[in-house]
């Protein structure tokens, strides 16, 4: 698992410069338990169900209450309660909660807050961690959209990924979704060790065919520290080819904008009406509050970041202090430098930078990378030429 960044200490009661969010805040919540491990994941999750008090499966929700509480007391200025403008659960795994206590967890964050009518719920949740009662029990506390990790629909593939539903499940799962009338999400991996370009083909199918709401499709990255990491510095997988990668983006945007599907956002496409909003509150620079261990926060230009370990969470929420170890306030360069970087990804994109030179323009054009109309008028949308080459965008930008 990744490292947390250096930073400032935060003081113990977690008081914020400037923590007025009364135009409203989107919530995470991280649920840091996996039933396995999946070989290519270096995200900050455990196998281990059980730490401690407050910090395994069956009271780990009391935990994210004090936090919860916690956050409270920072976040409400002038006696102004903010409202939640959207919730997502996130890990992990987090129906390895029960889908009581996954809406104790937010039955507490509503009670606290209120939330904006309307407002978006979700879960992320593996398929074979759902059942048809359970998804029926969180659409009636008030979840209103899953996100599936379906992958791939190829067994291989999901061998490869040490992924241990079958292809079927995912069926089911979306079945019983729908059945609670939820919104539904699929998210895809590719560029896999092994995976062909009909192996990526027949999973493009596959989840095209379940009419989910949502598709979120994603490059496989390898990181050092974890098993996959490991096979490739022994040789025994080869790193995803670049080149690849890039063969099978285009090949899912084809067939997503087919189907009736429209990118959002570089990896994401949806039916009208139905992109993830909260996720879009993140590239759009927006407030939110991450609770649990590792979770990141974002209010008013001040990032924080909580302790990694679940037991230490726990432990530092029983005491009354907060669980965050570090903190970053952003210059304001730093905040109009991260403004380009997020919104650049999104198909509305972004206005042209004021410090931008004319020629730097004219050559993103010339290469491909932006909308040339768009950007005569004054604003930067990627091509999709542009949105593998994002981040070259983006130096370009900063330089």
């Amino acid at each position: 698992m990744a490292d947390l960044p250096q930073g400032e200490p935060v003081p113990e009661s977690g008081e914020l410069p400037h923590p007025d969010v009364s135009q409203g805040f989107a919530a995470y919540v991280h649920i840091p338990f996996c039933a396995l491990r999946c070989g290519y994941c270096d995200f900050n999750t455990y196998t281990n169900l059980n730490f401690g008090l407050g910090a395994g499966v069956a009271d780990y929700h009391e935990s994210l209450a004090r936090e919860i509480k916690l956050s409270s007391r920072v976040l409400t200025t002038n006696n102004v309660r903010p409202l939640l403008t959207s919730v997502f659960f996130g890990g992990g795994t987090p129906t390895m909660l029960r889908a009581g206590q996954l809406a104790h967890v937010l039955s507490d964050l509503t009670r606290t807050f209120g939330i904006q009518p309307g407002s978006e719920v979700t879960t992320e949740a593996n398929p074979e961690s759902v059942t048809r009662e359970s998804l029926s029990e969180l659409a009636a506390a008030g979840f209103t959209r899953v996100s599936f990790g379906m992958q791939s629909a190829v067994p291989h593939v999901l061998e490869i990924l040490d992924r241990t539903h079958t292809p079927g499940q995912v069926e089911l799962a979306v079945g019983w979704a729908r059945e609670a009338g939820l919104d539904v999400s699929l998210d895809l991996i590719y560029g896999v060790p092994g995976e062909s370009e009909e192996d990526w083909a027949t999973s493009l199918r596959a989840a095209i065919a379940l009419e989910p709401d949502h598709i979120s499709a994603y490059a496989l990255t390898v990181e050092p520290a974890t098993k996959m990491g490991a096979q490739v510095r022994r040789a025994e997988i080869e790193l995803p080819d670049p080149d690849v990668q890039a063969a099978r983006y285009e090949q899912a945007d084809d067939a997503f904008t087919t189907a009736g599907y429209r990118w959002y956002e570089i990896s994401n496409w949806a039916r009208p009406g139905h992109a993830c909003y909260h996720n879009l509150a993140y590239w759009r620079g927006a407030n939110w509050w991450g609770y649990g261990p590792g979770a990141h926060s974002h209010i008013n230009g001040t990032r924080m970041w909580n302790v990694k370990h679940p037991l230490a969470y726990a432990n530092k929420l029983a005491l009354g202090v907060t669980p965050a170890v570090g903190r970053e306030i952003l210059s304001a360069r730093e905040r109009a430098e991260e403004a380009i970087m997020l919104g650049i990804r999104l198909a509305e994109g972004i206005p042209v930078p004021t410090n931008v030179e004319p020629r730097v323009i004219a050559e993103l054009i010339a290469d491909g990378l932006v909308v040339p109309a768009s950007a005569f008028a004054g604003r930067l949308i990627l091509t999709r030429r542009g949105r593998l080459l994002a981040d070259t965008v983006t130096r370009e930008l900063w330089n």
